[in-house]
Order: structure tokens, then C-alpha cells, then sequence
């Protein structure tokens, strides 16, 4: 058997040389850059790390964006599996927050972070869990819930949000984050009224 006989998956390589050099791959628009300039060259807008006002502003439109699907997840009919959604957008909430201040994200750690600061809000956090339960409640239960669920949920996931930006503004991370220093501003975060 010869080269020609082998299916192409099996081929020995360099077998497709003369195709390969006469139709080049094309290199993705990502993944093509401009050349980096000196950094005495550089000017403002030359600069590829966003300015501390730039993302903090970027945060707090992921934390404006989170908190608005997490409301809109209060609106699920089923009991518990509204927290399953809310728990899963706050912890993605929580990796592209990390993202933008560079900090080393775990989903486990990020998930005992919120838990845990979910924790220092009892009274919001009871209270979303008791709506989520009385989603189950015929009639009355699913009426109120269906408006105390997104109001409770969308908070929260706002004043989570606010806690860990300003947690990473101080130049912190999720290994030193510590639940009760931030249980206060927690407490009195409040979503503007859009």
C-alpha cells in the first residue's frame, strides 16, 4: 500500500505540501495584531489596558446587565430552580468581573464568595429563597412571588456586584475577600431606579 492508497486522515505528513503551499490558511481577524509601540511612543488611546475609569464603568454595566437577567430569572414558575438560574448568573457575573481586573478566578471560590455574602443579606436572602418556595403555593403564592422574585433577585445580584468591584478597586482578589467587611455596604447597596 502507498500514499496514494491511504485515506488523507492517515496520510504520512508533508503528503499535502504542494496543496498547502498553494492555498495559504488565512490567519483569523482576532487573531491578527498590530505591532505594540514603545511605551514612549505610546500615547492615551495607544494604550491596550483600559484606564481605571473605563473599567469600572465596564463593571458596572456587567453588574446593570446581571442584575436585570436575574430579575427577569425571578420570573421562573418553578420553585428552587429560579436560585439554580439566579446562582449560576451571579457566579458568571463574578468571572467577567474578575476578567476585567485581572484576577485569578475559581468557580469554586466564587461560589462560597456569594454564598457566603448572599449570607451576610439574610433578610434578602431569605426572603428570595421563602418566594422561591411559594412559587409551589397555588394561586396566591405564585401571584406574590411573581412580584417579590425579581425585585429581591435583581438587588441582590446588584449589591453582589457593587461588593466584589469594589473589593477589586482596592486591589484585592477572591482569595482575600472577606464576606463581612463588605456585609454593611451589602446592606445598604441600592439599585438606581432606572
Amino acid at each position: 500500500m502507498n500514499k496514494k492508497n491511504l485515506p488523507r486522515a492517515i496520510q504520512p505528513a508533508g503528503a499535502d505540501t504542494a496543496f498547502a503551499s498553494s492555498h495559504p490558511v488565512p490567519e483569523p481577524a482576532e487573531l491578527q495584531h498590530e505591532p505594540i509601540k514603545p511605551a514612549a511612543q505610546r500615547t492615551a488611546s495607544d494604550d491596550p489596558r483600559p484606564t481605571a475609569v473605563l473599567r469600572r464603568a465596564a463593571a458596572k454595566k456587567l453588574v446593570d446587565r446581571f442584575s436585570l437577567w436575574s430579575g427577569a430569572a425571578g420570573f421562573i414558575p418553578l420553585p428552587l430552580a429560579d436560585l439554580a438560574v439566579i446562582g449560576g448568573m451571579q457566579i458568571e457575573m463574578l468571572r467577567r468581573i474578575s476578567q476585567l481586573y485581572d484576577v485569578p478566578f475559581s468557580r469554586n471560590v466564587g461560589k462560597a464568595l456569594i454564598a457566603s455574602l448572599a449570607g451576610s443579606m439574610i433578610p434578602a436572602s431569605s426572603g428570595a429563597g421563602m418566594m422561591s418556595l411559594a412559587k409551589g403555593v397555588p394561586l396566591a403564592g405564585t401571584a406574590i412571588s411573581f412580584f417579590a422574585m425579581p425585585a429581591l433577585s435583581s438587588g441582590a445580584s446588584y449589591a453582589i456586584g457593587m461588593a466584589f468591584i469594589e473589593h477589586f478597586e482596592s486591589g484585592g482578589t477572591l482569595l482575600d475577600f472577606k464576606p463581612g467587611d463588605y456585609a454593611a455596604f451589602v446592606r445598604s447597596a441600592k439599585k438606581p431606579v432606572a
